[in-house]
């Protein structure tokens, strides 16, 4: 019997036309940025990094602002501009899926590190704060509270980067762009041959015995 004509479905999948929804597949170029693009603002959306990194930014801008407004001990204001710029990098970095490009990195060790840190400084920050002056302004109180508030939701994001790095998973294609992935197959190919020697000098030396 001769066999059926393959169905349209199946030969565009032969093309490479269709690709699977839930993985890059083999799309190259502008096709695969627009992928990883969408992919990755859903991904920072729905799992609410981007509503916590967003208020927490907010907080730490009006809270600067605030400090700027009146003499203000420079260790706050240079604490908020480094925490203001490294929220601004995160939220630019998943927006535009510049982290997707970059494997060799964790991305999800990275955050979750930089929300700890950040909490720490923020924390520190409002409790040096209240020692600095003890006559506080309402702008200067104002500030204060705000950074309390964003030292709060940072804390919040860090809980949702555990729950985010249980469920990740490194993908099958994230070596392949840096290299890394021929260096460790040739190392596995290496370890492979020194284990079959052994195993065949130990063959060798049981059957002279």
């Amino acid at each position: 019997m001769a066999t059926p004509p393959p169905k349209p479905e199946d030969a565009q999948r032969q093309k490479g036309t269709i690709q699977p929804k839930n993985e890059v597949g083999t799309r190259k170029g502008f096709r695969r940025y627009k992928w990883e693009f969408k992919d990755s603002n859903k991904e920072f959306w729905t799992m609410g990094h981007a509503e916590v990194k967003i208020v927490s930014l907010v907080c730490m801008m009006a809270g600067l602002y605030l400090f700027e407004t009146m003499p203000t001990h420079p260790i706050l204001i240079l604490l908020l501009t480094m925490e203001v710029s490294i929220f601004t990098f995160f939220i630019f970095l998943y927006s535009f899926a510049l982290n997707r490009y970059m494997p060799f990195i964790f991305w999800p060790i990275t955050d979750l590190f930089n929300d700890l840190f950040s909490c720490v400084f923020l924390v520190g920050g409002v409790v040096f704060a209240t020692k600095v002056r003890r006559v506080m302004p309402k702008p200067y109180l104002i500030a204060v509270i705000l950074m309390g508030v964003a030292a709060i939701f940072v804390f919040i994001d860090i809980f949702l980067q555990r729950r985010h790095l249980k469920g990740t998973r490194i993908r099958k294609d994230a070596l392949a762009d840096t290299g890394l992935q021929k260096l460790l197959e040739t190392d596995n190919k290496t370890d492979n041959k020194t284990d079959n020697k052994t195993d065949t000098k130990t063959d060798n030396k049981t059957d002279n015995k």
